[in-house]
């Protein structure tokens, strides 16, 4: 086998197909990255029993061939590389990296028992790739990063018809994005539960290519995504996820708005004197939102900032690790606080105007903390 591509395009694509190998594989082979040549095309692919990658990019093929070599130090060779053209040519069993004036001799593995990759289901329907890397960012903060509890550490989907739903919870906050896509038949009713970390990775790598195609096994086991040149399948959590649909409240009687930026920095700064799983508490009054932490002889701190509120004053108490991802999730200039009543949680949303009404495609609920004299 012998091709030459730009350095660029190959340490792009090693990168990118790299990310798939298991940091301690169950076989040594599936340390590799499979390479195949075929007219015009070099294809690269990575598996780990449960994720596959799958990238193709135009090469100048010198002789056909296949070659399984380490993953991780392709990686690292390709991106410590000239901006030049690179050739990679097999002898036996090594085969050489050469870039400029570098030349690196690599061995190879057994092609032969590198297992074959799972096939990308059929396409079920397409998504908006920038939409689909907003909605996976929103509510993956939510997520669990327990492994002791797997269930958790996955975000839910739920497709009814052109609506996708996004759920994740750790137990002491919620979140729920919801997102339009574009459906290859008018009438779908599904779910599954899919590792935020995969989901992540597929926002972060393939939403940026225009439109995502999302591809769902028949018997509910695999999902796949395929973007221009790229594709990745996953195999899916098995398990029961909480119903954390209904514990987003229908009425709130109590809403605060307040300016994001505002809050966040406010947030911060207070967050400073709080130690840890300490608190911070905010007294929602008309026009103003107060915000302090730290108790006793320690370290406190205090700062207000205008709010505007509908419904009685509330005092509430968050974990402000908790308080901080939620809001930094947000793309609005405002937030709005909605409340039952106190101690029950906070449902935050998105709100474009003071004045205006909230967004409600994605909702982020968290727990509050419970304050000594609270009921």
């Amino acid at each position: 086998m012998k091709f030459s591509v730009e350095k660029d395009v190959l340490a792009d694509a090693v990168s990118w197909t790299a990310r798939s190998l298991a940091q301690r594989p169950p076989s040594p082979v599936l340390a590799g990255i499979l390479i195949t040549t075929h007219e015009g095309i070099v294809r690269l692919e990575g598996f780990d029993y449960e994720i596959s990658s799958h990238i193709e990019i135009p090469a100048d093929i010198g002789e056909q061939g296949k070659v399984l070599i380490s993953g991780k130090l392709l990686a690292e060779i390709t991106r410590s590389l000239p901006n030049s053209t690179v050739t990679l040519e097999t002898d036996g069993t090594k085969i050489t990296v050469s870039c400029g004036r570098s030349r690196f001799h690599l061995a190879t593995m057994p092609v032969e028992e590198y297992p074959s990759l799972p096939a990308l289901p059929e396409v079920a329907g397409t998504i908006n790739g920038q939409a689909f890397s907003e909605a996976v960012s929103q509510v993956i903060v939510a997520a669990s990063k327990d492994d002791t509890l797997p269930v958790l550490t996955g975000i839910k989907v739920e497709i009814e018809n052109d609506l996708i739903t996004f759920l994740a919870t750790d137990r002491y906050r919620l979140a729920m994005r919801e997102l339009n896509w574009t459906p290859n038949q008018p009438e779908i009713s599904t779910s599954f539960l899919v590792k935020a970390k995969t989901l992540n990775e597929v926002a972060k790598t393939l939403s940026s290519s225009g439109d995502l195609k999302l591809a769902i096994s028949p018997t509910g086991e695999m999902i796949g995504f395929e973007s221009a040149n790229r594709r990745t399948t996953s195999l899916l959590i098995n398990g029961d996820y909480p119903k954390i649909r209904s514990l987003f409240p229908d009425n709130t009687p109590i809403h605060a708005t307040v300016r994001s930026s505002d809050l966040i920095e406010a947030v911060r700064r207070v967050s400073v004197v709080a130690e840890r799983n300490t608190p911070v508490r905010m007294a929602f009054t008309d026009g103003q939102l107060t915000l302090d932490a730290g108790t006793g002889e320690d370290a406190q701190a205090e700062e207000s900032i205008v709010a505007s509120l509908r419904g009685e004053d509330i005092t509430v108490a968050f974990n402000p690790t908790f308080l901080s991802e939620g809001l930094s999730s947000f793309n609005t200039d405002f937030v709005r606080f909605s409340f039952t009543s106190a101690p029950k949680p906070a449902m935050v949303t998105g709100q474009k105007k003071i004045d205006e009404d909230d967004q409600d495609q994605y909702r982020y609920l968290v727990m509050p903390v419970r304050l000594p004299n609270s009921n």
